[in-house]
């Protein structure tokens, strides 16, 4: 099968289209997809490095995010038949087949096509998730780190329906998508946004961060958060590691601090998961998430894309064509 293969931990450069790759074969509990779209994430340039926690060694298949159709099953599988249109996650996604867990697959909604399901799991999911864990409620201010991109946009939308007001990061060429999607106000990245924030809301900070850019921007986001009420959850680290230690969390920054990656969510909280994927449903029932658009490229384009989206070069959802 055609494949994009990584062959050093160096960087999107290091990664090559082969026509040659074996096709992965379904263990117990997974399914075999003929990919039809795969989505392209942050966390695959962060694999590209070897930053990304539990990932492949090279060399290896790239891509997390699949959505195609279930050609096979593994042993004790039920609940998915053959011939089933999913989207999930797994390893080996840019390539003309790949494996999924088939617990953390789920349907794609029916009328769309693989390419507007991408993110349902991975940006939807995560932004649902981080909004139900850090406890929105309508009235609340809420910061959303990296607007403009797959998960920061679908968090805007999500927010924004939940009656609360909404300030976007972003590059400033972004701010028109990010106040389209819904936001109050939008915020350049570069500046200081714990400060910008700390203006916008009379001194008290957001409620609510949603923290995906990392490094100096996690700083930012702390100093942003509203005092002892205030909840951060951290799903990304875009821009490298930060830290905060006890004595700032005594001290400094007495906040909700929350984690969240949705890889270890499925797993550890399956009935959580199935809860989040069912109002998921519901909100695309009722239009207020809509189908995707992404950006698709062809397979082929895969390391240019990727080396655009480490750069900070893109907008929303990126896709590849098998």
């Amino acid at each position: 099968m055609r494949a994009l293969h990584q062959t050093e931990l160096t960087g999107p450069s290091r990664m090559c289209l082969v026509t040659d790759a074996p096709v992965p074969t379904a263990g117990p509990g997974e399914v075999l997809v003929r990919v039809t779209a795969a989505g392209v994430n942050f966390a695959d340039v962060m694999q590209t490095r070897g930053t990304y926690a539990g990932g492949p060694r090279a060399p290896y298949v790239a891509g997390f995010e699949a959505a195609g159709e279930v050609v096979a099953l593994g042993a004790r599988v039920s609940g998915l038949r053959r011939g089933d249109h999913v989207i999930g996650t797994g390893y080996g996604a840019f390539a003309e087949y790949m494996v999924l867990p088939a617990a953390g697959a789920a349907p794609v909604p029916a009328g769309w096509t693989g390419e507007q399901a991408l993110g349902l799991v991975l940006n939807w999911g995560t932004a649902l998730a981080a909004l139900r864990i850090g406890h929105i409620a309508a009235g609340e201010t809420v910061l959303v780190q990296a607007a403009a991109g797959g998960v920061g946009q679908a968090a805007v939308r999500l927010a924004t329906h939940h009656g609360a007001t909404v300030i976007g990061s972003a590059s400033p060429d972004k701010h028109d998508v990010v106040r389209a999607l819904g936001a109050t106000h939008a915020l350049d990245r570069n500046a200081d946004v714990g400060a910008e924030v700390l203006r916008l809301t009379a001194n008290r900070g957001a409620d609510l961060v949603l923290e995906s850019a990392g490094g100096d921007a996690f700083r930012a986001a702390l100093a942003a958060t509203r005092r002892i009420t205030g909840r951060m959850v951290v799903y990304g680290m875009a821009g490298g590691e930060a830290a905060i230690s006890n004595r700032e969390l005594d001290f400094t920054h007495p906040i909700h601090l929350i984690g969240l990656h949705m890889g270890t969510l499925a797993q550890e909280a399956p009935d959580l998961f199935t809860e989040l994927m069912a109002e998921l449903a519901t909100l695309i029932a009722a239009g207020v998430y809509p189908p995707g658009r992404p950006t698709v490229h062809e397979l082929a384009d895969g390391p240019e894309v990727l080396a655009a989206l480490e750069a900070g070069a893109t907008v929303g959802k990126l896709a590849l064509r098998p």
